[in-house]
């Protein structure tokens, strides 16, 4: 017998509550999220005197020059769509993966390495739908309005890229997008791990549900563990995706070699500061919400 759900399932309950989530996070920090793919793009060679919170500054102030404050917002509908569309897939795939192994082995509660596997599972299926959204969100992000190649929206850059590129324009980084589902799996294998902890150090009778700091710093904690640890990806990705470079990139093991020949290892963690500074709170929002939305639709369901 399926358990109460506010929407019918169980599983869809948390991916509007993952939807809802994503779209209060990515209104909140879209101009830091231009930022850090402006400088992920930035193939030029690092210099030991440059300084991090330099460039951030020189990328504000070359979107103000281009396009003013609005710059900041330029890609919010891809970005936007995105967000909603891979976290509310995620967190739908990430709870029906985890249902299914909790019935086919009988247990209540699963292990890091089934945590890790579920996650990573659904991080693939949700890569491979929502891709070309990445790519559209990542070209608004490194071009001005103003350029030739400017997309109008996220629709005339789906169209544009089909027309031009085909089906393999739209599934440019996917290779990197797929490695980066590590990403996700060891961020969600933390925060089970450190939520299960966190549960069973709770006093005798005391309320089992946790409160929205405990799930900030749950959030905050395994964001860092996995963005230190899987960041390159994420420069390769925005590499092979943009328009933008100054290099042309002919795959990953290319992008990887020209890279760290022109750049050292820096360059692979290039725009990890405003990346730290940007998936803290947008991770904190993020999981703050869900959980909030889900505990709602439990305490409501049918």
């Amino acid at each position: 017998m399926s358990a109460p759900s506010y929407f019918g399932h169980a599983s869809v309950d948390h991916a509007v509550a993952g939807m809802g989530a994503a779209t209060v996070s990515t209104l909140t920090l879209q101009p830091l999220d231009l930022v850090k793919t402006r400088l992920q793009v930035d193939d030029t060679s690092t210099s030991r005197g440059s300084k991090m919170a330099g460039r951030s500054l020189r990328t504000c102030l070359s979107i103000t020059q281009q396009d003013g404050l609005r710059g900041f917002y330029r890609g919010m509908s891809p970005n936007l769509a995105g967000n909603v569309a891979s976290w509310g897939l995620y967190f739908f795939w990430y709870n029906s993966i985890k249902q299914y192994k909790a019935r086919e082995t009988g247990q209540t509660v699963l292990s890091p390495t089934q945590h890790l596997v579920a996650a990573a599972e659904a991080g693939a299926l949700t890569q491979l739908c929502t891709n070309p959204l990445w790519v559209v969100k990542t070209r608004m992000f490194t071009t001005s309005s103003h350029s030739r190649q400017a997309y109008r929206g996220l629709w005339h850059g789906l169209t544009s890229i089909y027309r031009h590129e085909g089906i393999r324009g739209l599934y440019k980084g996917l290779v990197p997008g797929l490695i980066g589902v590590s990403h996700g799996a060891l961020q969600f294998m933390a925060y089970e791990e450190m939520k299960k902890w966190q549960l069973f150090n709770r006093s005798p009778g005391n309320d089992k549900s946790l409160g929205p700091m405990e799930y900030m710093v749950m959030a905050a904690g395994s964001k860092i563990f996995a963005a230190v640890t899987t960041y390159p990806y994420q420069v390769l990705r925005t590499r092979l995706q943009s328009q933008a470079t100054t290099v042309v990139y002919h795959g990953v093991w290319d992008a990887i070699r020209k890279i760290y020949h022109n750049e050292s290892l820096l360059g692979f963690y290039k725009g990890l500061g405003p990346n730290i500074v940007r998936v803290l709170p947008g991770t904190c929002i993020t999981f703050v919400v869900y959980e909030s939305l889900s505990q709602y639709f439990r305490d409501h369901a049918a």
